[in-house]
């Protein structure tokens, strides 16, 4: 069965998951070499949530439990004490509720930023990841590059996609309610990773002219070449006359002794998690932090129909890939039947002197034609809702007992208030 163990900005504070040192492989490899139940794990690391996907089998009636001490235990091996604290609060979901939750935080319906467009890339890197690591499995790997597909189908839905929404954006929209002209502005980027690209894009969008780069790690130099702008390896330099700094890094970066108290900024935008500057700065005269807590409290809600919009494309991959899935027991049984029915043809073949192996192509090939359409007609009355009614067709038709999975569950759906509601029909398994 599929199950995550989820400590994201809904359930866990800021000052708490900013707190955690996560190496999201070691962290995938530690929770699948944990327990034999468990076969594999991705985990989806970014500035607001820690997320475990695993797939298990032969788990312990309580499989919420499982999950969330199979993850606390492989932080504890990596010694994140902090981090086995979370895990312990964190909320499970299984089954069924794990697709619809990760198509929703794949699409960004599920992020501070309302359809952000940075987590399906997040996404997708972890799942990469872990394949390429070996923590994955056919199964986890199949969920995450359909919910993947679903990001971009919500994307192209709404509001959300067309304006960029992203945690740069949301936080530059709170400095330009307060700034008179941001094509006049000095803006300081403090590190040159992704989220700098991407908040460089957020900046000349609003018509800033004038940025300077500067990086802890001595990269400001190939940075600032690459995108044209002005680079310095001395922090305060930087910062020097700047209207707004702009951190993103992965680690402290600015402490209070760095900011010029003769020309300090007006604004110092922190997008760091953990914590890229010292909320000391914020107590320096005429100097105004905003953090992510700031930003999370005063992101807007993406237009009602939008939103709305996004969520339906969600909605209805994440049920049909449910209810697809829940007749895979009835098509691997199948087709299990149908494959030994041709391996003791085709060793009988062998032994009446079938040495070239023309006949044992030619029921190969038979095999794959004969089971393609069955295969492919069971997944889409499943999707209409007769899984059951395939299960019993391969029963009664082929004497195989492989009944359908479940078929009632809820779907994780929230409303504007972030309640969870609604029923929906999908399968137990995925």
């Amino acid at each position: 069965m599929l199950l995550c163990v989820t400590a994201n900005h809904r359930n866990t504070p800021f000052e708490i998951l900013e707190r955690l040192a996560v190496d999201a492989d070691a962290l995938s490899a530690a929770v699948r070499a944990g327990s034999p139940a468990v076969r594999g794990a991705v985990t989806v690391a970014t500035c607001n949530r820690l997320e475990v996907y695993l797939d298990a089998d032969n788990v312990p009636a309580d499989a919420h439990r499982f999950a969330r001490d199979a993850v606390a235990n492989a932080l504890r091996g990596l010694g994140d004490e902090q981090g086995v604290d979370v895990a312990g609060s964190a909320d499970v979901l299984d089954a069924s509720e794990v697709v619809h939750h990760l198509f929703a935080v794949s699409a960004g319906l599920e992020s501070v930023a309302v359809g952000e467009e940075e987590i399906a890339g997040q996404v997708r890197r972890a799942a990469q990841a872990a394949r390429e690591s070996g923590a994955s499995t056919g199964r986890l790997d199949r969920v995450f590059q359909e919910a993947i597909r679903t990001a971009r189908a919500a994307r192209a839905q709404g509001d959300a996609s067309r304006t960029g929404r992203s945690l740069a954006r949301l936080a530059l929209d709170l400095v330009g309610s307060r700034l008179a002209d941001w094509g006049t502005a000095r803006v300081t980027l403090i590190g040159t990773g992704r989220y700098a690209a991407t908040t460089v894009a957020a900046l000349r969008d609003r018509g800033v002219q004038t940025i300077v780069v500067y990086s802890p790690t001595g990269r400001a130099q190939v940075f600032g070449t690459r995108h044209g702008l002005e680079w310095t390896n001395d922090v305060r330099e930087a910062m020097t006359g700047s209207d707004v700094v702009i951190t993103c890094t992965t680690r402290l970066s600015v402490e209070s002794g760095d900011v010029p108290v003769d020309a300090p900024p007006r604004f110092v935008v922190d997008l760091g998690l953990p914590r890229n500057v010292d909320p000391a700065v914020g107590e320096i005269d005429g100097v105004t932090l905003i953090d992510l807590e700031t930003v999370r409290l005063h992101a807007p809600l993406v237009h009602w129909s939008a939103e709305e919009d996004a969520r339906s494309v969600v909605d209805e991959a994440a049920h049909s890939f449910v209810t697809a899935a829940s007749v895979e027991p009835s098509i691997v049984a199948l087709r299990r039947h149908v494959l030994d029915l041709v391996d003791e043809e085709i060793a009988r073949a062998k032994r009446r002197g079938d040495d070239d192996g023309r006949i044992e192509e030619a029921l190969r090939h038979l095999t794959s034609v004969f089971l393609h359409t069955p295969s492919t007609l069971a997944r889409r009355h499943a999707a209409a809702g007769r899984g059951l009614e395939v299960a019993t067709a391969v029963e009664t038709l082929f004497g195989i007992d492989a009944p359908a999975l479940p078929s009632v569950t809820r779907s994780l759906r929230r409303g504007p208030d972030g309640v969870i509601a609604g029923p929906a029909d999908d399968a137990a398994s995925a």
